[in-house]
């Protein structure tokens, strides 16, 4: 198989490539490196079946060709962050979903398999947890600019399933829940490398907001696993899936798990949203996947919990 990675050279693309080189397949990426690194695929240059081309979905002939080339495309490519979303909602709102839509267009030519890359953002402020795919959304309202990248990810969707239901393009939409591990930046807002580097530098190690609201972290290893399952399944296609873990854990207890395994002498201060991000920011007090769907269709059973992906996190920082 030959693989096209849009944004393959960020945190789950080069995780991503990597596996799938190691089960002998080809490997061709497309990255801008606006948020992803060409440091997370330098070890991969030179290995046979891989390519890689610095360069922007909305370069269309550069597109279609490596379309053409490959039999999957995982598009990943995206504005990703809150710290960004927050920043340049233009910038989200135009990549998100202008790239989803040239990809979509160039895929349908030929009819190869698309794997979408959402997140568990779209279930915005709905409390109905565990959120399951067939849930209803709940966004806040348009002068919040941080409900922009949810609802540009929600058309996203909306647009892959009408390319499906319209065109008979085959396409798989997965929905990620905070996936972590080795090689993600905190540059853009994640939590769990920002925890890290501030414990490990033994500066105050800042969570927004009161620290109550609740998430469940996913190793990326595990994420990448169930790609490379779903994509082989034939049941997955025209499926919206939830990937992702159930173990919970409050920010402010997250901050003081990562300071214990740490070492770290560090502080924890509470940083208000308004001074984290803008006047009336909303947060999701809860954000965990209902699994029921992708178990049914490979299995799945997340294998990495927190304790490990943390001591993993804070071992790649400290080589750094």
């Amino acid at each position: 198989m030959r693989a096209l990675i849009t944004g393959g050279a960020g945190f789950i693309g080069s995780h991503l490539s990597e596996a799938l080189l190691e089960q002998g397949h080809e490997v061709l990426i497309l990255d801008n490196l606006s948020t992803g690194s060409i440091d997370n695929i330098t070890h991969l240059k030179g290995r046979p079946g891989f390519e890689y081309f610095i360069d922007t979905v909305t370069n269309e002939p550069l597109l279609a060709e490596l379309i053409d080339r490959s039999d999957v495309v995982f598009h990943f490519a995206a504005a990703v962050g809150v710290k960004l979303i927050v920043e340049q909602p233009v910038y989200t709102i135009e990549t998100n979903v202008h790239g989803t839509e040239v990809v979509l267009k160039h895929a349908n030519k030929k009819k190869k398999l698309v794997v979408i890359a959402s997140t568990s953002e779209v279930y915005g402020k709905s409390e109905d947890v565990p959120f399951r795919e067939d849930s209803d959304l709940v966004l806040g309202p348009t002068p919040k600019h941080r409900w922009a990248y949810a609802c540009s990810k929600a058309i996203d969707e909306f647009l892959a399933l009408a390319y499906w239901k319209e065109r008979k393009l085959p396409v798989i939409i997965v929905r990620f829940f905070n996936t972590v591990g080795p090689r993600q930046s905190g540059q853009y807002g994640m939590v769990i490398p920002n925890f890290v580097r501030q414990a490990l530098a033994g500066e105050p190690i800042t969570v927004f907001g009161d620290g109550t609201q609740q998430r469940a972290f996913t190793h990326v290893a595990d994420v990448v696993g169930a790609l490379l399952k779903l994509v082989v399944e034939p049941k997955a296609i025209g499926q919206v899936i939830n990937i992702g873990n159930k173990q919970e854990i409050t920010i402010q207890a997250l901050a003081e798990k990562v300071r214990e395994l740490s070492g770290s002498n560090s502080v924890i201060k509470l940083i208000p949203y308004e001074e984290a991000y803008e006047s009336g920011f909303e947060d999701m007090p809860r954000r965990v996947p209902d699994l029921t769907r992708i178990k049914g269709l490979i299995g799945y059973e997340p294998k990495h919990q927190l304790d490990e992906i943390l001591t993993q996190v804070i071992d790649y920082f400290r080589k750094k």
